[in-house]
């Protein structure tokens, strides 16, 4: 399978799960709006999916994926598979003891780092840490469905460990549905969604472990020892786990500033919601897929055929993220007003949420880049490297935050995010250059600048269309009339984007058929 279908399959699964997420949280806005209750949620939620992005999916990606690679060139399937249970006895006993620390310490851990804005709100306080509670277990189904997505991944079985997602998005919609059918107040919907949460944990943690069976491995409980080889795993993970969540790691510092005033948390989360779906599509299909590739060329010693592996990455992330930025920029009003602007989210609401949008979209090819460019570190077992470029890009994040917050409020935020997000990408682009593991190509750069010359004549064609649009996505229009408007627009963007980045020589078609058309190479 070449390259660019593997990166389709967990895209199209991927924009799966993020077609559900925008249900769900269209939902969520009609139901809870920016109130108290949606602060509360987002804030108890934030803490249990920052130790996910921490321990589980940056952690196994970047060190558990190379390491059973390597098993299965070395050892076979069977080797794969020993190596597999070392690492889940060790994995399994930790989360357990860190879950039991964590709901010990979670008052403590609400009122100093998840939402310290919420001390002078007792019941806000004791609803965030009641929720955190039952939703913080999700951190343990989590984080053992992420080693076995990384082992479907090395094995080359992409849709399960992708489609996996979904299932949070689903169970979610049940309990929101289920909260408004009966007329529930916004606090037992919120006590809905956070069992639903836990139970949705389960379920992935099940879809992937019957996604392992079915690829052949039947994954058994081993007494956690500390064998060279999970030694080996923890040296490449901690880092890697501080490295994969940096995106969280700033989304919980901006929450924590940002909780000191009404409705922020909520805005953040919704605003957050639209460009993950780019983010996911793309940036996720392309970590997932290209650690794995490069791992396997690296090993085999073809150095060539990783660095354009690494190289055609880029040229796909920009391809598809250069626009979406621009789209978001132009378009963030219509896009919130359409997907939220309903029930309890106002007018208001959709111009603050707007605002934040149209930022996180011009961060967002930083961001996909970084998920393009780290696994030239993780391939080479170097995690260290962009653990020290990730911490780097907080400190930059947290020192722009808190300087920001105060004049541009939430926007700041934003800012800081998208500023600390292109830092680290230049940083590791640099880097990879520098020591020679990414070839220069200067027909790269120029296909970059045509199509960020592209980006901006769809830009500017979206800016002149928009005012024939205004009376259809006004905010007293049928959501008929809003989502044909807005589908339009969109359908026009593309049209001129397309058009112009293929005849200006941004994109060739030729190199897009050849790259679906390509076979890997038989390994070494």
């Amino acid at each position: 399978m070449s390259l660019v279908k593997k990166f389709a399959t967990v895209g199209g699964a991927t924009l799966g799960s993020r077609i559900f997420g925008f249900a769900r949280e269209t939902a969520m806005a009609a139901a809870l709006g920016t109130g108290p209750m949606a602060d509360v949620f987002y804030a108890a939620f934030r803490f249990p999916n920052l130790f996910r992005r921490l321990f589980a999916e940056g952690a196994f990606n970047a060190a558990f994926v190379p390491l059973f690679s390597k098993e299965i060139e070395a050892n076979g399937v069977e080797g794969a598979k020993r190596f597999s249970e070392e690492v889940f006895g060790v994995l399994f006993s930790a989360l357990l003891l860190i879950t039991i620390a964590m709901e010990l310490a979670m008052p403590w851990l609400v009122r100093f780092i998840i939402a310290p804005g919420f001390a002078d709100d007792a019941e806000k306080m004791s609803l965030t840490i009641r929720m955190a509670a039952v939703m913080f277990p999700y951190l343990m189904c989590m984080s053992l469905t992420a080693m076995m997505s990384g082992m479907l991944n090395s094995l080359h079985h992409f849709f399960a460990a992708a489609i996996a997602p979904v299932f949070l998005n689903v169970v979610m919609i049940a309990a929101l549905v289920y909260g408004l059918w009966i007329g529930a107040e916004p606090q037992l919907i919120a006590w809905y969604l956070s069992w639903s949460v836990l139970v949705a944990g389960v379920l992935q943690l099940a879809v992937v472990y019957i996604g392992v069976r079915h690829a052949g491995i039947n994954i058994g409980f081993r007494r956690p020892r500390m064998t060279p080889n999970v030694k080996r795993l923890l040296w490449l993970a901690v880092p890697a786990a501080i490295t994969g969540g940096v995106t969280q790691i700033n989304q919980i510092i901006g929450q924590a500033i940002a909780s000191g005033k009404e409705g922020a948390i909520a805005a953040l989360q919704y605003a957050d919601r639209i460009y993950q779906l780019p983010l996911g599509v793309v940036g996720v299909a392309v970590g997932v897929v290209l650690l794995p590739e490069l791992s396997r060329a690296l090993k085999g010693g073809k150095t060539k055929e990783a660095a354009g592996i690494q190289n055609r990455s880029i040229e796909f992330v920009l391809f598809l993220t250069l626009p979406a930025a621009a789209g978001l920029w132009v378009l963030s009003d219509a896009i919130i007003r359409v997907l939220y602007e309903r029930g309890a989210f106002s007018a208001e609401n959709t111009s603050v949420v707007a605002g934040i949008l149209a930022i996180y979209g011009l961060g967002l090819p930083g961001f996909v880049l970084i998920k393009a460019l780290q696994p030239g570190f993780y391939a080479r077992e170097d995690t260290k490297t962009p653990m020290r470029i990730t911490m780097l890009a907080v400190v930059i994040n947290s020192g722009l935050a808190i300087s920001l917050f105060p004049i541009l409020a939430e926007r700041g935020i934003a800012t800081a995010e998208a500023a600390a997000g292109w830092l680290n990408t230049v940083l590791l682009f640099t880097i990879l250059v520098w020591r020679g593991d990414l070839v220069w190509e200067w027909q790269l750069a120029r296909r970059t600048v045509l199509l960020i010359v592209s980006a901006g004549v769809m830009a500017a064609a979206l800016i002149y269309a928009l005012p024939y649009a205004g009376s259809w996505l006004a905010p007293g229009a049928h959501l008929l009339s809003q989502v044909t408007a807005l589908g339009v627009l969109i359908a026009l963007a593309m049209v001129v984007y397309f058009s112009v980045a293929f005849l200006i020589g941004g994109a060739d078609l030729g190199m897009i058929r050849r790259n679906l058309k390509r076979k890997p190479k038989a390994s070494s």
